[in-house]
């Protein structure tokens, strides 16, 4: 039986461990295995043996917050378990502990003999991802230095520096080499007839660039009890809809996901923020898309995360070309990486550019914040960026020369740029491909929706009449232009996008949904619309697919061709509900809390396209992101959109 992946997560750390609470350093599979901080693995193994052999399981860990498993000696029916092992760990701010109590099963005194292999491989995420990429590192060496209660752990590049330091309490009786880079803490523990020991395991991670004086939990239960406290505050004050106890539920655990997936970032004027990170275990950092969604589902309950959200992508936001041909001026950040690959310029996401529609949201996500909490401020102190971004959204963006936002597939980088950016999402019906210029339909939704608030910003807090008046008349422009070239009318829909040439790129999309969500249908286009994305094809009883099904380019297991994505349901059924499809809109929200309520309340990243009519339980995606900020709102825009019922 292959070992499964647990997730543990703590703002910019999370660690990965197996059913027996172990790390073992393999390559491949769905999810990275080691603890991770800031792109870079910083335990790569972390095995328990008991008297030289791999303990059984007698409890797994489980998928909940806390990771505790019990073990027990090999043995068989005649040979009782000498002892039994109870395992409890849990990640802190660029940190990993470990309690490990044994019970001793016997009468008289005995002694166990324990030891853990650990390693620190530093290996950058970017290395273990499944399109197995390889990296040079010139001139990197490891090191390793045993200490009184542990070992520490060493990694230089050039001017790259990261350490990992292991600490026991009692600690080890030995430090053994192993005949590779790990090495083996040893101990023999002597327990008392029928009595109990326990040992104390803390590692503490200095990722490159940390100046900060890190405080390791002091164990386990402590660290569970402050998340626990995290999560309590973040939940304070939403009030859940007693109507629909598995919504209720699903919001409580949307938002304790949100408190643990907040990750640092720095304000423009050097401030620390904290924001929404993308997911893990593979996008625990700041990802412009994803934050500003996020953002705006929980705007009406949780503000804060608006409030920081804006100010941290003002701080990055682009200021000329000379990062890459796609840091154009006034455009907003797609991504932010601090590894290694990143560092050194190997990968191009230290700070990447590469969204057509990051920019846009962030102007949506601006007015919608003044809008609905009456501050201001942000408002006042960012409109340098704002108007810088309206300034990208008519120049480089496209919209003046082109009349849509308008993006290129990225060399090293992105092929497309919009919501659906992996490389053969943007397709037509048949799955061909367009080359060249793509003109995306959700992008210029929300390039309509970003000039209309942004107008309104303009006039009621910038006093500035004529620029209103110059935003408003774009946005109007735009929507004559949009419904005239995207709209299909042998299909009644509008087309997923435009190629270089004007042609329609003719597959039928969840994206139309998007269009509902900023408006920039007339109302009777939108009612057509919103009806046809319940229709079975479209609709899958677990939420509408990103590909209509019976079109050749339709998959279930695909990324973006077939799949159902949960935050891409919560913005058609916001659309949905805008338009007065209200019927349609509880019908998705329901479909979407049902598929939660079958995984503990939580929602993943993305979900199978599979039908439920023959599939009575949502199929996962096999590399969805588990914890993602995005679906962690997704209940909270449900509430937003269809109330309690």
């Amino acid at each position: 039986m292959t070992d499964r992946h647990h997730l543990l997560v703590h703002g910019a750390t999370f660690a990965t461990v197996g059913d027996r609470g172990d790390i073992s350093g393999v390559r491949g599979g769905g999810s990275p295995d080691g603890l991770f901080v800031r792109d870079a693995r910083h335990l790569s193994r972390w095995q328990l043996t008991v008297d030289g052999a791999v303990p059984e399981v007698l409890t797994p860990v489980t998928d909940s917050d806390a990771a505790r498993c019990v073990l027990v000696p090999r043995g068989g029916r005649q040979e009782p378990p000498a002892h039994t092992l109870f395992r409890r760990q849990a990640v802190g701010d660029s940190s990993f502990v470990e309690s490990l109590r044994v019970t001793s099963n016997r009468p008289e005194p005995t002694t166990v003999r324990l030891a853990i292999t650990v390693d620190a491989d530093f290996t950058d995420q970017f290395e273990l991802r499944s399109d197995h990429r390889t990296y040079a590192k010139p001139g990197a060496v490891r090191s390793r230095e045993v200490l009184d209660d542990g070992i520490e752990f060493t990694y230089r590049r050039g001017e790259w520096r990261s350490r990992t330091t292991i600490t026991a309490d009692p600690a080890p009786d030995a430090v053994e080499e192993t005949g590779t880079g790990a090495r083996r803490l040893v101990w023999a523990l002597g327990l008392d007839p029928h009595g109990t020991t326990e040992l104390l395991l803390r590692v503490i991670a200095r990722p490159h660039g940390e100046k900060r004086a890190l405080r390791v939990p002091r164990d386990p239960a402590s660290q569970d009890q402050q998340l626990l406290a995290v999560e309590g505050e973040f939940m304070e004050g939403v009030a859940f809809p007693s109507s629909w106890p598995e919504l209720a539920a699903a919001c409580a655990r949307g938002l304790a996901d949100l408190a643990a997936l907040q990750v640092p970032a720095t304000g423009p004027d050097g401030e620390e923020l904290r924001v929404p990170a993308g997911g893990a275990p593979w996008f625990l950092t700041l990802l412009a898309r994803d934050a500003l969604l996020t953002s705006l589902f929980a705007l009406p309950y949780r503000p804060e995360l608006a409030a920081a959200t804006l100010p941290a992508l003002a701080a990055t936001q682009a200021s000329g070309t000379g990062v890459s041909p796609v840091a154009q001026p006034g455009k907003i950040v797609h991504e932010v990486r601090n590894g290694e690959l990143a560092h050194f310029g190997q990968v191009p996401f230290g700070r990447y550019y590469g969204s057509v529609d990051a920019t846009p949201l962030f102007l949506i996500l601006l007015g919608a914040y003044v809008e609905r909490t009456g501050d201001q401020i942000p408002a006042r102190r960012l409109e340098p960026h704002a108007r810088a971004a309206v300034g990208w959204m008519l120049d480089h963006g496209g919209l003046t020369s082109r009349g849509y936002l308008v993006y290129r597939a990225d060399e090293g980088g992105l092929a497309n740029q919009n919501w659906k950016d992996s490389p053969g999402a943007i397709c037509c019906a048949d799955g061909t491909r367009p080359t060249g210029a793509v003109m995306a339909a959700g992008a210029q939704g929300y390039a309509y929706d970003a000039l209309r608030r942004t107008a309104w910003l303009a006039r009621t807090v910038w006093g500035d009449e004529t620029y209103a008046a110059l935003l408003e008349q774009v946005a109007a422009d735009l929507r004559d232009r949009f419904q005239r070239d995207f709209w299909m009318r042998e299909h009644s829909f509008p087309a997923l996008a435009l190629d270089g040439q004007g042609r329609q790129i003719d597959a039928l999309a969840s994206d139309a949904g998007h269009l509902l969500w900023s408006g920039l249908l007339d109302k009777e286009y939108g009612e057509v619309v919103g009806r046809r994305l319940l229709e079975p094809d479209f609709f899958s009883g677990w939420g509408v697919r990103t590909l209509a099904a019976g079109q050749a380019a339709y998959h279930p297991l695909s990324y973006h061709r077939g799949s159902v994505w949960p935050h891409d349901n919560a913005l058609i059924t916001l659309g949905l509900a805008r338009y007065g499809l209200h019927d349609e809109a509880r019908t998705v929200a329901r479909s979407l809390i049902d598929a939660a309520t079958v995984a503990g309340h939580r929602l993943p990243e993305v979900l199978a396209g599979y039908g439920r009519d023959t599939h009575p339980e949502p199929v996962p995606y096999p590399h969805a992101c588990v914890r993602e900020s995005r679906s962690a709102a997704v209940p909270l825009a449900l509430l937003a959109a269809v109330g309690g019922g």
